[in-house]
């Protein structure tokens, strides 16, 4: 079995952690299960400052952090307009109704990024992922076939490759 922590960064201004969004990561760090093999940004700033209070928290510095960059979509504007045309706290069903080429094209690039990361753990391994919202969603509806509710900032989950298959459990 492998295992990935996929979060949704916490709060931002512009590409920087607020004083806040310091806080809450922080306080998630002393909910972490490590050890971790991987610690894996989008290469966006919010997300690798994230990382580095997160990989601080589980004793693990000299884990180096790895940017991810097909985690990171190259038409996020095209995703922020297809999510608020979809409606505030819209899922990836409701913007694939709103863009559906978006959607599923972007699924299928995250989810073979998000693949990419679980194959590259040792067996019973465990990477710390910290990305956006909704592109983690659609990562994982490119990986698993299945939609997942929003993630809110700082929000998780768990996912959990098996014999090659693949389930979501819930992270606090």
């Amino acid at each position: 079995m492998r295992y990935v922590e996929l979060r949704r960064h916490t709060d931002n201004d512009g590409d920087r952690l607020t004083p806040r969004g310091v806080a809450d990561a922080e306080a998630i760090g002393g909910r972490l299960r490590p050890p971790y093999a991987a610690f894996v940004s989008t290469g966006a700033v919010r997300c690798t400052e994230m990382l580095k209070i997160l990989r601080a928290a589980a004793d693990q510095d000299e884990v180096p952090i790895a940017d991810a960059i097909g985690l990171r979509s190259s038409v996020e504007d095209r995703w922020r307009y297809a999510a608020k045309t979809a409606g505030k706290g819209a899922d990836v069903e409701a913007i694939r109704e709103v863009d559906p080429e978006l959607v599923e094209r972007e699924s299928w690039l995250l989810g073979t990024a998000l693949r990419q990361v679980v194959d590259a753990l040792p067996e019973g391994g465990r990477a710390l992922v910290v990305g956006h919202s909704p592109t983690n969603e659609a990562a994982v509806l490119g990986l698993t076939g299945r939609a997942m509710p929003p993630l809110g900032k700082g929000e998780g989950i768990l996912l959990i490759q098996d014999s090659g298959s693949y389930r979501i459990e819930p992270l606090t």
